[in-house]
């Protein structure tokens, strides 16, 4: 198990009206540097489908989309032990502060992207800031027994949100 500090900025503006949290990031994504770097993870194709746009595959991209349609990304961990990818593995949590983010944006939720994310949130930073968090299950390829159209019906709670 290494001890990992987060090294990607949220993105995020001062127009963003949702903010969605994961755990921290994968293997795949520390490589490429950015959220959800894992070929198999659903989480930009499900964005794509519930804003009606292509999805997105440069880093450049996936900003574009998220700042368009008024969503900020982060994760809860700003540093942790973790052994590969795994959330389970996850130890010795130091949460990431939001605060910025809900100061200077439009945020009217926070939902959190998988299990994990919203037991971190509801320990580390839900008390802090007062708000409750939305759990929306994981887009991870771990998350196997849902589809893409099943995580499409239960992300879809979010478009009312961002349009």
């Amino acid at each position: 198990m290494e001890r990992l500090i987060h090294t990607i900025p949220a993105v995020w503006d001062e127009n963003s009206r949702i903010l969605i949290l994961g755990s921290f990031p994968s293997v795949k994504s520390r490589e490429s540097e950015f959220f959800y770097g894992h070929k198999q993870n659903r989480f930009w194709p499900l964005l794509a489908r519930l804003t009606g746009e292509e999805t997105p595959i440069t880093v450049k991209e996936k900003k574009d989309l998220l700042i368009k349609n008024h969503i900020a990304l982060w994760d809860v961990a700003a540093s942790c032990e973790i052994s590969g990818s795994s959330d389970a593995s996850m130890r010795s949590v130091v949460p990431n502060d939001i605060s910025p983010i809900l100061k200077s944006s439009r945020i009217k939720a926070v939902f959190t992207n998988g299990g994990k994310a919203y037991e971190l949130y509801k320990r580390h930073i839900g008390p802090k800031v007062k708000i409750e968090a939305i759990p929306l299950p994981s887009t991870s390829p771990a998350n196997a027994r849902m589809s893409l159209d099943d995580l499409v019906s239960e992300w879809n709670k979010i478009t009312n949100l961002i349009k």
